[in-house]
């Protein structure tokens, strides 16, 4: 750890204590703590009811601007 005491961890590297790493696999596939989670995707239903509900709103609003003009 003395070799990398200028590095900071960031996004794209992190420092793992060699006491949590497995002994019996040696696994070194560690998530990165400092990335944040992703978020988890919606159902595809989810997304054309959104969708729909946009059109609709958009729909709503191109005839309101029809009859203004």
């Amino acid at each position: 750890m003395k070799l990398q005491a200028d590095f900071d961890d960031s996004d794209n590297s992190w420092s793992v204590d060699a006491h949590a790493i497995d002994r019996a696999t040696c696994d070194l596939s560690v998530k990165n703590p400092n990335k944040a989670e992703a978020a988890a995707l919606r159902e595809p239903l989810e997304i054309m009811d959104e969708i729909l509900a946009l059109d609709a709103e958009s729909a709503e609003i191109l005839t309101g601007i029809r009859g203004l003009l």
